[in-house]
């Protein structure tokens, strides 16, 4: 039994389909997020399009309106080694303002809080967020007795 070559090219074709959306899907979705300090250092290259950026919220700046579904906060890059705070010559300067409209208050947001910032990068250091998302604690501390 000979297969005929029409089939051949169909079936040749469906393939090549499927690796290109395959292909494309793996390129636009490969580098999951940013940190704070790559995304100011890109932000040229990355003004206007839409990012995701890990970071950790800044004591003090949480603004949250929940009247408007409007909260506002600062996210800076999470101290090395696990340290709880670094001293200030160590720290990165880089923080990037973020404002998000429209949804809830996630429930685990918090200062000192690791999220992870989905939205467009449109100013200088600024990102208006379309979603935020928190992380859980990284492990679980009972609490001590007496």
């Amino acid at each position: 039994m000979r297969i005929k070559p029409r089939f051949l090219f169909g079936g040749a074709l469906i393939v090549a389909a499927i690796a290109y959306l395959i292909v494309i899907g793996i390129r636009s979705t490969s580098e999951y997020y940013l940190t704070v300090d790559e995304a100011a250092a890109r932000q040229t290259e990355l003004m206007g399009q839409s990012i995701r950026v890990a970071g950790r919220v800044k004591a003090g700046t949480i603004e949250w309106d929940p009247t408007k579904l409007k909260l506002s906060f600062t996210i800076v890059p999470p101290p090395q080694d696990g340290a709880a705070v670094q001293p200030v010559s160590m720290r990165p300067a880089q923080e990037i303002r973020v404002v998000c409209t429209g949804e809830p208050k996630p429930d685990m947001f918090a200062a000192g809080r690791d999220v992870i910032v989905e939205g467009h990068l449109t100013a200088h250091n600024f990102v208006t967020a379309d979603q935020v998302m928190t992380s859980c604690p990284s492990k679980y501390q009972a609490k001590k007795a007496g």
